[in-house]
């Protein structure tokens, strides 16, 4: 039979020839790209047209006819209903040879850079239980699963899970997650059970009615768990008995706190953080330093993996301790504080308020005292009198969100042409959108992805840019 042939909405015997930058398998017929769902290189494979364009098409899998080299049997029971982890059907080996070919394209692509040269990926020590945070929600809306619908005695419909894809009001309820380890999945598990035999009502996503609505779990390399209540509308005592139940059940939590949420939406940064037990906050540590993390602060999700990536950083910027270092969406300051004692001064700019108040206080919490931190949009706060003020850069740390740099930024990066730029950043696309404008006066040195996120197509790329020599004449160096 010839490969590609239609039937209808079935296309039958197609290759998966590479995977598409969002996890989809990649395969072809004479007049379509087919981007196909749980697809791996290497499968031949039956499909299903979901969605069609004038040259392209989003497809899932029917039949896998031959299996890829690649094709490995997924653990998780949630695979492929859970939103999270979408590669678990492809072996480690092959996650990591696709995310570094993926970071390569990019740079190729975009800023039409040499990559012969990339270092090889860095791969996570743990692929399981990797996370440091995850957030669960109630709903009085479950999931149904084919296995759900066809025990027609199950009438239970309150899950504690997550948001199923391209559907906010229906939430997996979920069993057992691979992503934590420590107490996550018994505490989620023994708090949903808890609820349901006292008759707490779970939250209902369209109607905003009920009295749970997220829990929040953070843990520490160290032992340490935060565990957060986010309640909506609880009826008298319902706080006190939930709250009450957990802090006697699992005497190992370091931080116990509750928000009573009542706006449309689940962010809790505007919202009262209550403590019930504990301290507010829980610490990590990296190299002797702390770090204090509280129910808003933002960490890296993968702890053991972050310090490799923050030795990386610092390996990239070669620091002699005479350094200025402008760490720009420092966040709250884990890399400006981490590399702090190996510069002269190290300034840290960060556009979330909160996050440069938990900046100063890990400074503070280390004796560091020679960081400087401001929060502001970058691109008003990166300005001529702030260099003034604090001298010109020897070296800058950029570490953007997956938007990547705003141009009035990279421009203000070509303007200041400090000797060393570290970029590290989790979308290799904008990566190379911003290096494709900085290579006008900066070489790509070194270049080094990072797995962070196992099972999913999620990838940290680092890379060194030297200023060419040209400048350095010109400026009389």
């Amino acid at each position: 039979m010839k490969k590609g042939l239609r039937t209808e909405r079935i296309i039958k015997e197609v290759e998966i020839i590479d995977i598409a930058e969002e996890g989809k398998g990649v395969g072809k017929t004479d007049d379509l790209v087919l981007f196909v769902e749980k697809a791996v290189p290497g499968d031949i494979v039956d499909v299903e047209i979901l969605r069609k364009k004038k040259n392209f098409a989003e497809a899932r899998v029917r039949v896998v006819l031959k299996p890829s080299a690649y094709r490995t049997e997924p653990f998780c029971p949630h695979f492929g209903v859970c939103g999270g982890c979408k590669w678990q059907h492809m072996d480690y080996a092959a996650q990591l040879l696709f995310k570094q070919k993926g970071i390569e394209n990019a740079l190729q692509r975009i800023a039409k850079l040499d990559t012969s040269n990339t270092e090889d990926i860095l791969p996570s020590a743990e692929t399981r239980f990797y996370r440091n945070k995850l957030e669960f929600t109630f709903s009085n809306k479950r999931w149904l699963t084919n296995e759900d619908m066809a025990d027609n005695g199950d009438e239970q419909m309150n899950a504690l899970g997550f948001h199923v894809p391209l559907r906010f009001d229906k939430i997996l309820d979920i069993q057992t997650c691979f992503l934590q380890g420590g107490p996550s999945n018994e505490l989620r598990n023994s708090i949903r059970a808890f609820a349901l035999a006292n008759g707490i009502s779970f939250y209902d996503l369209r109607a905003h009615t009920g009295a749970l609505r997220n829990l929040i779990v953070r843990t520490t390399s160290t032992g340490e768990v935060m565990v957060i209540v986010v309640f909506a509308y609880p009826c008298e005592g319902e706080t006190e008995l939930l709250m009450s139940y957990i802090k006697e059940t699992f005497r190992e939590i370091t931080s116990l706190l509750y928000i009573i949420n009542q706006k449309r939406n689940d962010t809790i940064f505007d919202q009262e953080v209550l403590v019930y037990s504990g301290r507010d906050y829980i610490l990590e540590e990296m190299e002797g330093l702390s770090f204090k993390i509280g129910a808003k602060s933002f960490y890296q999700t993968n702890s053991l993996q972050a310090y490799e990536l923050y030795k990386i950083t610092r390996d990239f910027a070669g620091l002699k301790g005479n350094e200025v270092v402008y760490d720009l969406y420092t966040g709250a300051g884990t890399i400006a504080n981490f590399i702090a004692r190996d510069a002269r001064s190290v300034i840290g700019i960060e556009y979330v308020p909160t996050a440069i108040d938990d900046a100063r206080i890990n400074s503070e919490l280390n004796s560091i005292d020679n960081t400087v931190f401001y929060a502001g949009d970058m691109k008003d706060v990166l300005t001529a009198e702030l260099i003034n003020l604090h001298g010109k850069p020897d070296v800058i740390i950029t570490d953007p969100p997956r938007a990547g740099m705003h141009p009035d930024v990279v421009q203000r990066l070509m303007e200041i042409e400090c000797e060393k730029i570290v970029y590290v950043s989790c979308n290799a696309a904008t990566q190379a959108r911003d290096i494709e404008v900085l290579k006008e006066k900066y070489n790509v040195l070194r270049v080094k992805p990072v797995d962070m996120f196992p099972h999913t197509q999620h990838v940290e790329n680092v890379v060194l840019l030297q200023k060419k020599l040209f400048n350095k004449a010109r400026d009389g160096h």
